[in-house]
């Protein structure tokens, strides 16, 4: 069927609009990297030369190293926490078992979309003035949970809604124990979804600045030691250790990818044989 000219000059003005759309999503994240290896110590356009100056800076510098170190310990410790009382929270909404689950999905989800200072107040004012407890690493991970559970809940649910349930009855009726049957099929299949939130919640973890500011302690993390340094004028420094953290997430990011195709053969496996026993 022949294309008008009308149509190619669309399909032209998509491409190019989409073209537009990733350079605008990434091109600060190319100069970032690039800006990672400038000699100057105020890095900008043109260029004056390529080193790994500030690489070794940043390895030698403690206190950023240790508010990276604070950033991954609170982002690992909140998306374990957040994926376990997600996941498990994701069942009874989907599968019923609780009253008013419309009421509860809204609940679950509701920090998702309040403003970061009204969270953050409202957790200080409770760690400080309820529970009269100091601000620490701990206050910090709770404060975290309260925003990362909801996407847990969230991605994992969809999965869950989406769920062959023949699977479970089958083998059931094989003789599985309802155990066995979670941790060799249930678990299996939605293991992609469970590590879809956790991917999620490490990033939000890591990246969150608002609640972590008034939850947080005498520590420092990364977007706490990011605002401090403005003030200062931000070095190099924080753009090498933003290089890191994006090859580190691309790392993670790849491995969670063929942990997902791994999953998704196993699903195709158990469904291929449960329709060839019906």
């Amino acid at each position: 069927m022949p294309v008008s000219p009308y149509a190619r000059l669309v399909r032209a003005v998509l491409r190019t609009w989409a073209l537009v759309v990733l350079a605008f999503l990434y091109l600060p994240i190319a100069f970032l990297v690039l800006f990672s290896f400038e000699e100057s110590r105020t890095p900008g356009l043109p260029i004056t030369g390529l080193t790994l100056h500030w690489y070794e800076k940043m390895i030698s510098n403690g206190i950023l190293l240790g508010a990276v170190w604070n950033s991954i310990l609170v982002a690992v410790a909140a998306t374990t926490l957040a994926t376990i009382i997600g996941t498990m929270a994701a069942f009874p909404l989907v599968r019923g078992g609780i009253r008013f689950p419309n009421v509860a999905r809204i609940l679950f989800t509701l920090p998702i979309m309040l403003p970061g200072a009204l969270i953050g107040v409202a957790l200080l004012l409770f760690f400080r003035r309820v529970l009269d407890a100091e601000l620490s690493f701990w206050t910090v991970i709770a404060g975290h949970l309260v925003f990362t559970t909801p996407y847990i809940v969230l991605i994992v649910g969809a999965r869950l809604q989406g769920f062959d349930r023949m699977l479970e009855w089958a083998a059931a009726d094989l003789g599985a124990s309802p155990a066995r049957v979670l941790r060799h099929i249930v678990l299996p299949l939605i293991a992609p979804a469970i590590m879809a939130g956790a991917l999620i919640s490490v990033t939000l973890s890591i990246d969150e600045f608002v609640i972590t500011f008034f939850t947080v302690g005498p520590q420092l993390t990364l977007p706490i030691y990011i605002y401090t340094q403005i003030k200062f004028g931000v070095t190099p420094e924080v753009n090498a250790v933003a290089t890191v953290l994006l090859v580190g997430t691309m790392a993670v990011l790849g491995l969670s990818w063929l942990m997902a195709g791994q999953a998704r053969r196993i699903s195709g496996l158990i469904g291929s044989r449960g329709g060839a026993g019906r």
